[in-house]
């Protein structure tokens, strides 16, 4: 038994099962030693439910848990850190760098189509809209396609409703004044930042033909909870969905330098993108 911080331990065979089922339903690979880690996301849960303790739990899911409950377990289990602009260097990066670039050459048609990856609950793909629109590409058509594994995350992203603490966190004061209306204790992005964006539930471990093509990719901080032949197979999908000179933004701890998927590695403004080689 794993122990438990005065609640009751957790079984090594409630830890086997609750590894392998949210491993095939999320793709997250535990490994050992993270009974904290199914504390502290699983607990609340299970008092929802009105079991005794996490042991009761695989029990439950062989009696043929509703849809419901799986779904729940998933969502919990998927990380919702984020907050706007976050690493300001990847931002100044795409300023500065990658953007006039892409513009450059999606010139004659003047249109971006841009994936936010594991999006949670919208501050990225929202960040990225305000800074096209500040870097002078509002008139352009606009496809920020934003994703996430959880369809209750992906409510609140699409509603555009911050709280104060929310937007506290990385929010420079002029854009919020700029972008965003006053609604009670929240704050409410404006119409026209809210619909440069969609957002859809998807995992990424599903097939990603008719995704795309995209100029711009940000897949950050979500292919470390996943095992290396899921990083190799995601990132070979993200490269076929990606247009010729198209840029790949990964997390500070991720990279694409043990796979076999051809991207040139790239240092711009303290930051690293990954490009895909132009065609000839």
């Amino acid at each position: 038994m794993f122990p438990s911080r005065g609640r009751t331990p957790i079984t090594t065979e409630t830890y086997a099962f609750l590894e392998q089922f949210i491993y095939e339903a999320t793709g997250i690979a535990l490994g050992q030693d993270k009974e904290y880690l199914l504390e502290s996301r699983l607990l609340p849960l299970v008092r929802e439910e009105r079991l005794a303790s996490l042991n009761d739990l695989p029990s439950r899911l062989r009696q043929g848990a509703t849809q419901d409950l799986r779904r729940r377990i998933a969502e919990c289990m998927t990380t919702h850190e984020t907050t706007f602009f976050r690493d300001p260097a990847v931002f100044e990066m795409l300023r500065v760098e990658v953007l006039p670039e892409l513009a450059h050459r999606r010139e004659s048609t003047r249109e971006l189509q841009i994936w936010s990856a594991a999006c949670s609950s919208g501050q990225e793909p929202y960040s990225l809209a305000m800074l096209l629109f500040e870097a002078g590409y509002g008139s352009w058509k606009l496809d920020i396609f934003a994703t996430d594994l959880s369809s209750r995350i992906l409510a609140r992203a699409e509603a555009g409703r911050f709280p104060q603490l929310e937007v506290n966190r990385g929010m420079p004061a002029h854009l919020l004044a700029k972008y965003f209306r006053r609604e009670g204790l929240d704050w409410q992005i404006r119409e026209e930042i809210r619909r440069s964006v969609r957002f859809r539930v998807f995992d990424l471990r599903q097939s990603m033909a008719g995704l795309g093509p995209f100029d711009l990719v940000l897949c950050r901080n979500v292919l470390i909870y996943f095992d290396l032949p899921t990083r190799e197979k995601i990132l070979a999908q993200i490269h076929r969905a990606l247009r010729p000179g198209g840029y790949l933004v990964l997390g500070a701890s991720e990279t694409t330098f043990y796979f076999k998927v051809d991207f040139e590695r790239r240092t711009m403004q303290h930051a690293v993108a990954y490009r895909k080689a132009v065609t000839p």
